[in-house]
């Protein structure tokens, strides 16, 4: 008797998997290709996306890397492009590519503004934007956005942060229901503090602010998780592998928590 494939089964699909190459992103990658699905990881650093790219190889399936700046229009049209001549088609977009910075709104300047804004919002438009005519023409595709708890509530001396997760999850429903008709499903996770190297910088950032030790600020944070740990990467994966799969088919412009109970 043959075993059927579970819903969760990605193989034959190809995925685009923005800042593909660590944290989150690069669980992501690893995470769909453990699925069967062929990987492009678009990323500005090309270095740190080869190692992620070598490891990949080794289960056994297809992964390049595409070397991006996701708020530049030439470069994301580049990789979409780079991706079809590879594989002719795309089943899957994460728009995983973000950053963080904190000041008070005082000295919040307009050049950081709009740089978190260039990356965390132009960002995911621009990549929708390029692979939508794609999915539109197979009639099926699944775009999964990366927000935060943030984009959700306020977040003290991360104003510019907050508001561009607010707004990536405007975009989410937006386009869940204006591409609905064409079968595709588009979602956004909102991930609370999960442990990266983005939640270290974002630490080091509060305590400065603060003026306590980083050790506090990490205290204080877990404290405010009702399962008092952080999440893990691998954690996020997971519920992003889900929205990426068939078992999702009847999902679309939500905006999921994943933080341990804290929002």
């Amino acid at each position: 008797i043959k075993k059927k494939r579970g819903k969760l089964n990605l193989k034959d699909k190809v995925a685009i998997v923005t800042g593909g190459n660590k944290g989150i992103g690069k669980a992501i990658s690893i995470a769909f290709a453990k699925k069967g699905a062929s990987v492009v990881i678009g990323a500005r650093d090309i270095k740190t996306s080869q190692e992620v790219v070598r490891e990949i190889m080794k289960f056994g399936n297809k992964c390049f890397s595409a070397k991006v700046d996701v708020s530049k229009s030439q470069e994301v049209k580049q990789m979409v492009d780079f991706t079809l001549e590879k594989f002719g088609r795309i089943d899957i977009l994460v728009n995983n590519a973000g950053i963080i910075s904190a000041s008070p709104i005082t000295q919040l300047t307009e050049e950081e503004w709009d740089k978190l804004f260039a990356v965390n919002v132009k960002g995911t438009f621009l990549c929708c934007k390029y692979v939508t005519p794609i999915m539109i023409k197979q009639r099926k595709g699944k775009i999964i956005n990366l927000s935060s708890t943030a984009g959700k509530r306020g977040s003290i001396f991360r104003t510019h942060y907050s508001a561009s997760k607010f707004a990536v999850i405007g975009l989410t429903k937006s386009l869940a229901i204006e591409l609905a008709p064409y079968g595709i499903n588009v979602n956004a996770v909102c991930p609370g503090d999960i442990q990266t190297n983005m939640l270290d910088k974002e630490v080091q950032l509060l305590a400065e602010l603060r003026n306590i030790p980083p050790d506090k600020v990490r205290e204080k944070k877990i404290s405010s998780i009702p399962l008092g740990r952080l999440g893990k990467p691998e954690e996020i994966a997971e519920l992003v592998l889900f929205l990426a799969s068939s078992a999702s088919d009847y999902i679309t412009g939500e905006a999921i928590n994943i933080a341990g109970g804290a929002s």
